[in-house]
C-alpha cells in the first residue's frame, strides 16, 4: 500500500547533524534503506520536514520504517495511506457503498 510518511526533525537534533556534517548522509542512508517513491523536504512549524511516499506491503515494516528517524533524530513522525488519482478512481463503488449505508437524506 503507498504511504505517505511526515518526518518532522526537531531543531536541536537537526542543528547538531548539520554542524557535524552528518545531516545529508544520514538522511540518505535512511532513504537508501526505505527506497522510497517520492521525496521532499520543506518546512513546518518551523522544522525540517520531509514528505515521502513509499509502499509499504504488511504493517510488520513500520519499524523498520519509524526506528531509523526516531535514533537517529529523535524525529516526530506520521504516517498515513495515500491514494494516486487512479486509486481514487478505483474507489468510486466503496464511495457508493458508504453513501448508501450511511448518508442522510
Amino acid at each position: 500500500m503507498r504511504m505517505t510518511l511526515k518526518v518532522s526533525l526537531p531543531n536541536e537534533t537537526a542543528n547538531a547533524a548539520v554542524v557535524n556534517g552528518t545531516l545529508g548522509a544520514t538522511i540518505q542512508k535512511i532513504l537508501d534503506d526505505l527506497k522510497p517513491e517520492a521525496v521532499y523536504f520543506t518546512e513546518d512549524n518551523g522544522e525540517r520536514t520531509g514528505y515521502i511516499f513509499f509502499d509499504m506491503r504488511e504493517s510488520s515494516q513500520l519499524p523498520a520504517v519509524a526506528e531509523p528517524w526516531f535514533l537517529a533524530f529523535n524525529a516526530r513522525l506520521t504516517v498515513r495511506p495515500a491514494m494516486t488519482p487512479a486509486d481514487l478512481a478505483a474507489a468510486g463503488p466503496g464511495f457508493e457503498r458508504a453513501v448508501k449505508a450511511h448518508a442522510k437524506a
